[in-house]
């Protein structure tokens, strides 16, 4: 499939990924290696997802791996509500996490749909 550090889809899971970092290192130290390690895993999950994925030799396996990032991208989503919910990080300082989310959720959907083509 090429170099997976050309797709926008992995360079915004990257950007991603590496503004989750200081976000969960600042939880509370009970949550660290709970709630943190969750975020961490799924952030890196995305990234990896999308440079495996294009490693693959069919179309298939690609959109498959794909999928498995959306799912990830969805679960960060879902710490963020937490994260928000529990009064650890406040909107503002999730906004940027979740607008690259958000962003990166649309790129690999719109990834996944070419693909399909």
């Amino acid at each position: 499939m090429g170099d997976f550090r050309r797709l926008k889809a992995w360079q915004e899971a990257k950007r991603l990924a590496i503004l989750s970092r200081d976000l969960v290192r600042a939880l509370p130290r009970d949550e660290v290696f709970a709630l943190g390690a969750q975020w961490r895993r799924a952030a890196y999950s995305v990234a990896l997802n999308i440079a495996e994925g294009a490693a693959q030799s069919s179309v298939r396996q690609f959109r498959r791996y794909l999928e498995i990032a959306k799912g990830s991208l969805d679960e960060i989503e879902g710490v963020l509500e937490l994260v928000e919910g529990l009064g650890y990080h406040s909107a503002a300082k999730l906004e940027d996490v979740r607008l690259a989310r958000t962003h990166c959720a649309r790129l690999v959907i719109a990834l996944a749909r070419t693909l399909s083509r």
